[in-house]
């Protein structure tokens, strides 16, 4: 999916990490939530609440999640990251992404 329609955006953004990752609240009418983001080049680590499938759209990032090895995404890919869990990603270049909560 390239394009989202009939969206509510929350104006205020979501800043992390001194505002190297930044993201944007999207709603839909049937009530879930997505966000669109961008990683500058860093290593960051991320806790989860729900379900997240976070789809990378550009960009180089090493990602890896409890108990599990490095991998890597170079362009486009898409992961999941269970709920309540950390995991550590390593933005190696500019990222654009889109992470669905799941389950929320």
């Amino acid at each position: 999916m390239t394009k989202f329609e009939n969206i509510t955006i929350e104006k205020k953004a979501n800043v992390y990490f001194e505002g190297k990752v930044t993201s944007r609240t999207i709603l839909f009418e049937d009530g879930t939530k997505k966000t669109l983001g961008v990683m500058q080049p860093g290593e960051y680590e991320f806790s989860t609440s729900f379900k997240e499938e976070m789809d990378i759209t550009a960009g180089h990032l090493e990602y890896k999640l409890q108990g599990e090895d490095w991998k890597t995404i170079d362009g486009q890919g898409v992961f999941y990251v269970p709920a309540n869990e950390t995991f550590q990603v390593k933005a190696n270049s500019v990222v654009d992404y889109c992470c669905s909560y799941i389950g929320e």
